[in-house]
């Protein structure tokens, strides 16, 4: 019978709870599910910091810590959340820092959330290799380590046996990777409809999506317009039947569209279209690439190679191979 994946989650006063509470229930769901199958549980998990007891999140809860960061035997996954204030935590948790470089040889994965990934960067660990995490900290994780790759945009990026994420339910995101690539799509589906959250939003997918695009405009007209378009992509979508949906001129819809979003019309169209076509190749590994070009409003193949070309650097076939639910 195969033993769990021994988890750490390593913790550190004032960590991100939503961070570790995220993927532990990820892989509690995981074992309900393997459980129910007549199988055995998947994962075991426990909370590990520098000392036994209860550590102190960034909200009213607590967790306890029942492993001591370099307590034998090294587990196979550990998972160091992040921090509202990275450099104070930093500065509070030098040993930190030697755990990771340390442990990283010995564990089949090293897993930072967030702002965790100054921690491996601290370590050096990340020198030459791309890394994820936070939009907000994006930019300090850059200057602080500048022999890292930083991408601000991703949701998760995965480096050989390191891995890291941006913030947040982010952390959901890359919880379901792993056990996707433990057990299987089907029970990363499976575990995604429990917690009600979407399967999957690939590493590379843009932490600034058009949906929540959309849902951050303050112009209630323009909000139920975007809404309109992410359902319309099939169709044509020119300026002229935009400007009619929102019953304005095509002058004034231009001008007040892009005063409220930062983009124009077509800008705005051009990105819903490219983040149709990504979401079904990552899900739907048969459907032709006509198919999917026709779905989202494009003539054809070529469009829809030439749109990935320019915006991705990558063919959508190339794009699908990496990126959906067989790779």
């Amino acid at each position: 019978m195969p033993l769990p994946h021994t988890v750490d989650i390593v913790v550190y006063p004032g960590f991100k709870a939503l961070e570790a509470i995220g993927p532990m229930s990820v892989f509690d769901y995981a074992n309900l599910h393997l459980v129910r199958r007549g199988q055995p549980a998947g994962y075991q998990v426990a909370v590990a910091a520098q000392r036994r007891g209860m550590v102190r999140s960034d909200t009213a809860m607590a967790l306890e810590a029942t492993r001591v960061l370099g307590e034998a035997p090294a587990p196979d996954i550990a998972l160091i959340v992040g921090s509202r204030d990275i450099e104070q935590a930093l500065a509070a948790s030098p040993a930190l820092v030697d755990w990771a470089a340390a442990i990283a040889p010995q564990v089949r994965r090293l897993i930072a959330l967030c702002s965790g990934s100054f921690f491996l960067g601290a370590a050096g660990l990340l020198d030459g290799r791309r890394a994820a995490t936070h939009w907000s900290v994006a930019a300090l994780l850059q200057q602080r380590f500048p022999k890292v790759t930083v991408d601000a945009d991703a949701i998760y990026v995965r480096e050989g046996a390191l891995w890291t994420s941006a913030g947040v339910t982010a952390g959901i995101d890359l919880a379901l990777a792993v056990v996707e690539e433990d057990f299987g799509r089907t029970l990363a589906l499976e575990v995604a409809r429990d917690l009600v959250v979407y399967l999957k939003r690939p590493g590379g997918q843009s932490q600034f999506s058009v949906h929540l695009a959309s849902q951050a405009t303050g112009h209630a007209g323009m909000r139920e317009l975007q809404a309109w378009v992410l359902s319309h992509l099939a169709e044509p979508l020119t300026l002229a039947q935009m400007a009619g949906h929102a019953a304005m001129s095509e002058r004034n819809f231009r001008r007040v569209f892009t005063q409220e979003t930062g983009q124009s019309p077509s800008a705005f169209v051009e990105t819903a279209r490219l983040e149709g076509a990504r979401r079904l190749l990552e899900e739907q590994e048969t459907l032709p690439l006509k198919t999917v070009a026709a779905r989202v409003g494009l003539a054809s193949e070529q469009p829809l190679r030439q749109l990935f070309l320019r915006r991705l650097g990558i063919t959508p076939q190339a794009y699908r191979e990496r990126f959906g639910g067989a790779s």
